[in-house]
C-alpha cells in the first residue's frame, strides 16, 4: 500500500496572529480582567497566522450552534472537495477511479456525512464505499492513513482517499473565558487535507505504509476531547498533553520499532502532529530527535497553526514534495482524545512500483 498523492485547501481568509489577538481583545476586554494573560497565552503558542472559514467580521453574527454547523457543513463540503481533487489530480486518478472513502473531523456534524456530499459534487461512482469517522480528534490524520492501508490490504487493486477536515473556529465559545479555551483561541486554525493511497497491486511512486499502530491509555478520557452542550462544542484541554508524550510516546516508538527490526535512529523521516510548542518539546526530548527532526511539524505550525487531524497531512504532503533517498524509513504519529497514540510506518523503497 502506497501514500501516493497528498492535497490541501485552506480558507482564503486569512489573518495574523496579532490581528486576531486584537479581535479577541475587543471581544472579550469586557468580561477578562487581565487581557496581558491572553496577549501572552496567544504568543506563546508560536502561531504566525490562521486561515478561518469565514471573515474575522462574520463571526459575531453567530448566535448558536445550530448556525454554527451549517456553515461548518458548507465550508466543510467546499474545502473538502478541492482537497480531494487536489490529491486526484497529483496521482493521476480522477473521481472515478475512488473504491473506497474515509473522512475523519472533529469539529462538525452532518448526516448526510460530506463524504456523501462529496459523491455527486465531484462524480465519485455510486459503489465507492464510505467510511465516515468522527471523535479521534487530532490523531485521526495518521489513523485514517493507517486505516485506509489496512482496507488496501484486503483490496490490492483498488484506491483509497482519506479527506480530512478541520474547522475549528466554528468551534469557539465566545462566552469561555476558561484557560484552555483561550489557548485554543490561538492555536487552532481552519483548512482540509486530503490522501491517496493504493493497493500493492497498482504500483506507483510514494512511500510504502508497512504497518501501524495504537496505543491507548487507560483511564486519560478527559485529556483531551470536547464537552457538548445547547451551544455546541467546549473545549477539554489538559496541561497533562505535554506530560502524556513524555510518560508514553517514547515506549510506544520504541516497542513498535523493535518489531521490525529498527530503531530510533534508523528514521529518516519524521512525519508528526504539530499540537503546540510544548507538544513538540515534549516529543523532542521524549524521543531524543536531532534538532530538525521536526521542521515540517513546526513550520506548519507556524504558518497555519494547529489544523487538529488535518496537520499531519499537512506534514506528510511536504515530504511528499521532497521525498528522502530511497530505503529511507518514517514515522508518522499523532496523539488525540482517548487519550491516544497512532504510529504509521512508512518506507520510500529503493525501486518504486
Amino acid at each position: 500500500m502506497r501514500i501516493v498523492s497528498v492535497g490541501s485547501a485552506l480558507p482564503k481568509h486569512f489573518y495574523d496572529q496579532e490581528t486576531l489577538l486584537a479581535a479577541f481583545r475587543e471581544q472579550w476586554a469586557g468580561r477578562f480582567f487581565n487581557l496581558r494573560r491572553l496577549e501572552d497565552l496567544h504568543r506563546n503558542v508560536l502561531v504566525g497566522g490562521r486561515h478561518l472559514s469565514l471573515p474575522l467580521e462574520d463571526y459575531a453574527s453567530i448566535e448558536n450552534w445550530g448556525q454554527a454547523n451549517d456553515l461548518w457543513i458548507r465550508v466543510a463540503t467546499e474545502l473538502g472537495g478541492e482537497a480531494v481533487l487536489e490529491a486526484l489530480n497529483g496521482a493521476g486518478l480522477a473521481p472515478s477511479d475512488v473504491n473506497a472513502f474515509y473522512f475523519v473531523t472533529v469539529t462538525g456534524i452532518a448526516t448526510p456525512s460530506i463524504d456523501a456530499r462529496l459523491v455527486n459534487r465531484l462524480g465519485l461512482p455510486p459503489t465507492v464505499k464510505r467510511v465516515p469517522i468522527f471523535g479521534l480528534g487530532c490523531l485521526a490524520g495518521a489513523a485514517g492513513v493507517a486505516r485506509a492501508a489496512d482496507y488496501l490490504e484486503g483490496h490490492p487493486d483498488e484506491v483509497a482517499v482519506l479527506l480530512s477536515v478541520e474547522l475549528c473556529s466554528l468551534t469557539l465559545q465566545r462566552e469561555d473565558l476558561s484557560v484552555e479555551n483561550l489557548i485554543a483561541s490561538g492555536l487552532f486554525g481552519d483548512g482540509a487535507a486530503a490522501a491517496v493511497l493504493v493497493g500493492g497491486g497498482r504500483g506507483g511512486k510514494g512511500p510504502t505504509v508497512v504497518d501501524s499502530r495504537s496505543s491507548f491509555y487507560t483511564d486519560t478520557e478527559r485529556v483531551m476531547g470536547w464537552d457538548v452542550s445547547e451551544r455546541g462544542f467546549k473545549v477539554v484541554l489538559s496541561a497533562e498533553v505535554p506530560d502524556m508524550v513524555r510518560r508514553h510516546l517514547r515506549h510506544d516508538v520504541d516497542t513498535f520499532l523493535a518489531d521490525h527490526g529498527l530503531q530510533r535512529s534508523d528514521i529518516a523521516v519524521w512525519v508528526s502532529h504539530p499540537g503546540g510548542p510544548r507538544v513538540l518539546e515534549a516529543m523532542q526530548e521524549a524521543l531524543e530527535l536531532p534538532e530538525d527532526a521536526l521542521a515540517g511539524a513546526w513550520r506548519t505550525l507556524r504558518e497555519v497553526g494547529n489544523l487538529s487531524s488535518t496537520s499531519v497531512l499537512l506534514v506528510l504532503g511536504e515530504v511528499l514534495a521532497s521525498p528522502p533517498t530511497p530505503g529511507s524509513w518514517g514515522l508518522m504519529s499523532a496523539m488525540g482524545p482517548g487519550f491516544c497514540s497512532e504510529l504509521v510506518l512508512l518506507r520510500w523503497d529503493e525501486k518504486p512500483g
